[in-house]
């Protein structure tokens, strides 16, 4: 189990990778990262149609959230690990005017790209935050559905982490999570290793 001292070494790797990332996915990752990666996944053609390039300079989603589940005009969807925003694009798209896409992010220079893409891309309905998803910093029952991708298994406190998540989910709320699990583990020497936490 990571100490104190290990989470706040592995959050600050964390960010510090990501801001990198903030500026180009393009060569940091071992799978299709921008919208080669978003095809690749199986977005819906016509929300990417719809999507400025900037949107996918930072995209590196290992899954479709929005293949796990429909979300409806109207709703409150919250993304954890929003990125550079393409998935709190989608969700924008997808509840319409008259709902409300947040998401978090742990790392500032992703939120602010996240709500740079999203001023460009004419959404008004949409609010970024620089959070963890241990501290979601929202009230209880917010939120109908939670989406998050390739970012939980980033989360060194993974328990609390789920905890907050089901905090601020209305009740009869929605997961829809994708991310990276190995069936096996991770070898002891590597699960307080930087590199290990923010592949």
């Amino acid at each position: 189990m990571a100490t104190e001292h290990d989470v706040e070494g592995i959050q600050q790797g964390i960010r510090q990778k990501y801001a990198a990332v903030a500026a180009s996915a393009t060569g940091k990752f071992a799978y299709p990262t921008g919208r080669e990666g978003a095809v690749t996944l199986a977005y819906d053609p016509v929300h990417l149609a719809a999507a400025h390039e900037g949107l996918f300079a930072a995209y590196c989603g290992v899954g479709n959230p929005f293949s796990l589940g429909e979300i409806r005009e109207g709703e409150a969807p919250l993304d954890v690990g929003c990125g550079g925003g393409l998935d709190l694009f989608v969700a924008s798209r997808l509840v319409g005017p008259t709902g409300r896409a947040c998401g978090i992010d742990l790392t500032p220079e992703m939120a602010s790209r996240a709500r740079a893409n999203l001023t460009s891309a004419g959404v008004a309905h949409a609010d970024v935050k620089v959070a963890t998803a241990e501290a979601i910093p929202y009230p209880d029952a917010t939120f109908d559905v939670v989406t998050s991708n390739g970012v939980l298994n980033l989360a060194p406190r993974k328990r609390q982490s789920f905890r907050d998540i089901f905090r601020v989910l209305r009740p009869g709320g929605r997961l829809h999570l994708v991310d990276i699990v190995l069936a096996d583990g991770v070898p002891q020497p590597s699960t307080c290793s930087i590199d290990a936490w923010s592949r």
